[in-house]
């Protein structure tokens, strides 16, 4: 047992904070949270499609644009500036049916370079514009072993 021994009739000053109330009304928050949350979000049920991404067959009537680390524009492996592109693109926008343009861009390539690409690609009315990248190694090997099962008689 503990006894004051303090001299004189004051009262000490407390200096501690008492948190177990704070806790005890934190806790009981978050459980009335953690109980109306789910209630309050509603959505409507829907059977989303399931999506796979198929890797696109390069037609030979494709326009294939490269645009290197440099900014620098190249039709299949010809180097044009940014007004031959657009005369070029110019002149394959009118064929029937117009060729897809598709966009190989260096990953270190700044944006701004292929947003010109995409912007020729608009002022001269193409209407499909595409872009090329490199594959997961692992959706790589998934189409491997989809190819296999479809050439052993599986599915």
């Amino acid at each position: 047992m503990a006894m004051n021994v303090s001299g004189g009739g004051e009262e000490d000053v407390m200096s501690n904070i008492n948190t177990t109330p704070l806790v005890d009304v934190m806790l009981v928050l978050l459980i009335i949270f953690l109980i109306t949350v789910p209630v309050i979000t509603q959505s409507v049920k829907l059977a989303l499609p399931d999506a796979a991404n198929q890797v696109n067959q390069t037609k030979p009537e494709n326009i294939i644009i490269a645009v290197d680390k440099d900014g620098q524009v190249y039709w299949n492996i010809t180097k044009l500036d940014n007004d031959e592109l657009l005369q070029r693109l110019k002149e394959k926008s009118p064929i029937v049916p117009q060729p897809e343009v598709q966009i190989r861009a260096d990953k270190d390539v700044r944006y701004e370079f292929v947003g010109r690409v995409v912007v020729d690609c608009q002022r001269a009315g193409i209407q499909k514009v595409g872009f090329i990248s490199q594959p997961e190694a692992g959706y790589a090997a998934e189409q491997a072993r989809q190819r296999a099962a479809i050439a052993a008689g599986g599915t």
